[in-house]
């Protein structure tokens, strides 16, 4: 015996109810793991750009200590083989997590300058290094090679135009 065509249906429909909500589940269930990684993408991608920020601004502290160190250049010997001068940990201007430390050295002179009187004028060869640190540890080294044009003979620097003084 057939059953009807409408027990048929009836059955169909209660064999189906159970598969609405587990679809739905299912669904709901990708969407959550779908907003959690995007939640997780959006807070790396912000500590990236934190720890980017902070690098630069480590860097710029080194910089700032190099400008500083070439200004104090005068206070570095110009005997061979002196020790470098250390500036010793110094904060950036406005400033409380930016420092930088630098240290200058002579490298030594160079005699016979283009288109100047013989031993006149002098070359004076420096290394500064120069190390800045901001938040996070974040560190930055620069070295920067600095030449100065001085009266010869003496290793004075005296005045050079409105740079440099002694």
């Amino acid at each position: 015996m057939m059953p009807m065509p409408n027990e048929m249906s009836v059955r169909k429909r209660l064999d189906q109810r159970g598969a609405a909500l587990v679809i739905a589940l299912v669904l709901l269930m990708v969407l959550t793991i779908l907003a959690f990684t995007g939640l997780n993408t959006s807070i790396t991608e912000i500590a990236m750009a934190n720890n980017e920020q902070f690098r630069r601004s480590a860097a710029q502290s080194a910089a700032d200590g190099i400008e500083g160190a070439i200004a104090n250049l005068a206070a570095v010997p110009t005997t061979r083989n002196s020790p470098p001068v250390e500036s010793g940990w110094r904060n950036v201007a406005d400033s409380t997590v930016n420092r930088y430390n630098t240290r200058s050295r002579y490298l030594g002179e160079e005699r016979n300058l283009p288109q100047s009187s013989a031993d006149k004028f002098v070359g004076l060869h420096f290394s500064i290094d120069s190390e800045g640190q901001s938040a996070r540890k974040a560190r930055d080294q620069q070295t920067q090679g600095v030449f100065v044009v001085a009266g010869g003979g003496n290793g004075d620097f005296g005045q050079l135009g409105t740079g440099l003084a002694q």
